[in-house]
């Protein structure tokens, strides 16, 4: 643990629901909170680890994966300033331990809320309010999520991952493949055929998109031209 910033309310900026509260329970919350600043690359929580706060992300993003027996892990959702884990919260109510891994991303500064605290912390309505509406959020994000990986095609979901990034993406293929929750091998063979068709040229991390309305075309209905 790292010692508090300067401004004890620098949570507040990025968490307006904590200015919303009662004084005495906004100044609960400061007062309880545990400040933690972790390098990039910090495993924060594992599987069957049990909860021990709720955690505010007051810089950085917190990566949240599902994790194979085989290694292979899913991208569940990123948490950066203002958003909330459900993971976490899903823990803290139903007194479970954790059933996927968060890591952080980058450089990375905590507000932990000890699970006392969140306890008695949902009694306020603000609060309480705060947890369920990101708790929703997070829930439409995941169906999303699992329609993806249900209903569309690698191929699909690879061409999308690729747009909107501007026109050269400096990723690796392992990258690629970690976010899309596949393998490198798969992810390669496909980059491969892209470039055969001059959709994409490929060099050391580096992917050049020279075809976005090709892409956009096997994004829209998975079919390789």
């Amino acid at each position: 643990m790292s010692t508090p910033p300067p401004d004890p309310t620098l949570a507040a900026n990025h968490y307006p629901m904590i200015a919303a509260l009662p004084e005495a329970a906004r100044q609960r919350l400061l007062a309880a909170g545990r400040w933690a600043r972790v390098p990039a690359g910090t495993l924060l929580f594992d599987d069957h680890q049990a909860c021990e706060g709720f955690p505010f992300v007051v810089e950085g993003s917190v990566r949240v994966v599902k994790c194979a027996p085989n290694g292979r892990e899913l991208p569940l959702y990123r948490v950066t300033p203002g958003e909330t884990c459900i993971i976490s919260s899903s823990c803290l109510l139903g007194h479970e331990d954790y059933n996927a891994r968060g890591i952080a991303e980058t450089d990375t500064v905590l507000l932990m809320l000890p699970k006392p605290e969140f306890d008695a912390l949902l009694a306020e309505p603000a609060f309480r309010s705060f947890v369920f509406h990101l708790f929703a959020e997070r829930i439409a994000d995941l169906m999303q999520l699992i329609e993806e990986v249900a209903f569309h095609r690698l191929d699909q979901r690879l061409a999308a991952q690729l747009l909107g990034k501007g026109r050269v993406l400096h990723v690796t293929h392992q990258q690629l493949a970690d976010e899309l929750g596949s393998v490198r091998e798969f992810v390669s063979r496909l980059l491969k055929g892209f470039a055969a068709q001059e959709l994409v040229k490929l060099s050391r991390e580096q992917i050049e998109i020279l075809d976005p309305a090709g892409l956009r075309r096997i994004a829209s209905d998975g079919r390789q031209t």
